[in-house]
């Protein structure tokens, strides 16, 4: 005797009926990149189907995203202008807060994520104030200012606040200062397992990021490193993450079931820019059948153990699961 598997297999409807994991529309945040300006539809080179928007239409993209069904987006800023000290992301009339305060006037129920770091806002690219003695970010002059971005966030609006610059001690900087502040319902999604990938390159072309000398390796994780890596998240939850992240998705999904069997949080996974462009860079060369390959990524992060999915495909995936 053996065991015919087969059995649930033959008939589609059974077939449905017993899979294990399932997508939803509700699973997907969908991230959007604002910059200054009027009509402002940029599209990106190297991530078609993205593009830098300008305010006005932002909100046409928000529209959209709301009539999908998809419930959250996470939102970039890119100023006019940038500084040393990202001076733009801690200001009340920045980008980021005209935004959130322009979004959520139009659509109170759209959940707004924002990132908050300082690689879009700085003239030198990196995620915070400068320790020019060794050529890296100054850790603790960066949460002081960090702190400070944070309030501009809440008082704006913002539903959650995503932290991705990587700076030790910052989810209990954060914690502190916004329950200090009256927000101490405003949660934190820790972007607690980020390396130092090179699965970023698109974004750095959307989000004009890229830093203008060395790398991010000092305070972003060596890929290499699979203990380091569930430390770093469990030290968030410590120090009082809502949600835990892992970034990037596709080449790390054992990170992703590592650190969902060792935490209650819900987990989220970030499907990054490079992951995007090479499903996109397949399909037009005609190599792989574009959706089904999507999908079963899809579906690859949620067997992993993401609860939830940061994707550039979220609007594609919306509307094939709507069907």
């Amino acid at each position: 005797m053996f065991k015919r598997y087969r059995r649930l297999r033959i008939n589609p409807a059974v077939r449905d009926m017993v899979r294990e994991n399932k997508l939803s529309v509700e699973d997907f945040i969908y991230p959007l990149f604002v910059v200054e300006g009027n009509g402002v539809r940029k599209e990106i080179g190297s991530m078609p189907g993205v593009f830098q928007l300008s305010l006005d239409e932002l909100l046409k993209e928000c529209e959209e995203v709301v009539n999908l069904g998809i419930k959250s987006i996470l939102l970039f800023g890119i100023p006019g202008l940038k500084d040393s000290v990202g001076s733009d992301a801690l200001s009340d009339e920045g980008i980021i807060a005209r935004s959130l305060r322009a979004i959520k006037e139009k659509f109170p129920k759209l959940v707004v994520i924002t990132d908050l770091c300082f690689c879009e806002y700085t003239d030198h690219g990196h995620c915070g104030i400068l320790d020019h003695v060794h050529e890296t970010v100054d850790n603790d002059a960066t949460l002081e200012i960090s702190a400070k971005q944070a309030l501009v966030h809440a008082r704006n609006g913002a539903d959650m606040i995503a932290p991705s610059g990587m700076m030790d001690g910052i989810i209990k900087t954060l914690r502190e200062t916004l329950d200090d502040n009256g927000f101490e319902n405003l949660p934190i999604m820790a972007y607690s397992t980020k390396f130092a990938s090179a699965y970023y390159g698109p974004f750095r072309d959307v989000a004009e990021s890229a830093p203008s000398f060395g790398d991010r390796r000092s305070y972003q994780m060596d890929p290499a490193n699979r203990l380091e890596a569930i430390g770093e998240s469990l030290e968030d939850e410590a120090q009082g993450a809502d949600i835990l992240m892992v970034k990037p998705a596709l080449a790390y999904l054992d990170i992703i079931r590592d650190l969902k069997d060792r935490t209650l949080l819900p987990v989220c996974a970030y499907n990054v820019s490079g992951e995007y462009a090479l499903l996109k860079a397949g399909a037009k060369a005609g190599v792989i059948d574009y959706e089904r390959v999507m999908m079963e990524t899809m579906v690859g992060f949620k067997r992993a153990g993401a609860d939830l999915i940061i994707s550039y495909h979220a609007k594609e995936v919306a509307k094939i699961l709507n069907k």
